[in-house]
């Protein structure tokens, strides 16, 4: 993972994850269409900081998570 750099959080479509619950707990969205990275913030903080995971590394974890 890589600290924040040049992703500017308005400028990229963000998607809430589906195990999200309803009254705003729990919130992970993630950001696609980027070519090198996937960012990943709080749904609850989104001006906040963003974790940047490298776009080839992404769905081997998300693969991971699902097993």
């Amino acid at each position: 993972m890589k600290p924040m750099s040049n992703v500017n959080p308005s400028s990229v479509r963000w998607r809430k994850s589906s195990y999200s619950n309803g009254t705003g707990g729990e919130c992970v969205e993630v950001a696609s269409g980027l070519d090198s990275v996937v960012p990943v913030r709080d749904s609850k903080s989104p001006l906040g900081s963003l974790l940047l995971f490298p776009a080839r590394a992404w769905a081997p974890f998300v693969d991971a998570l699902k097993e």
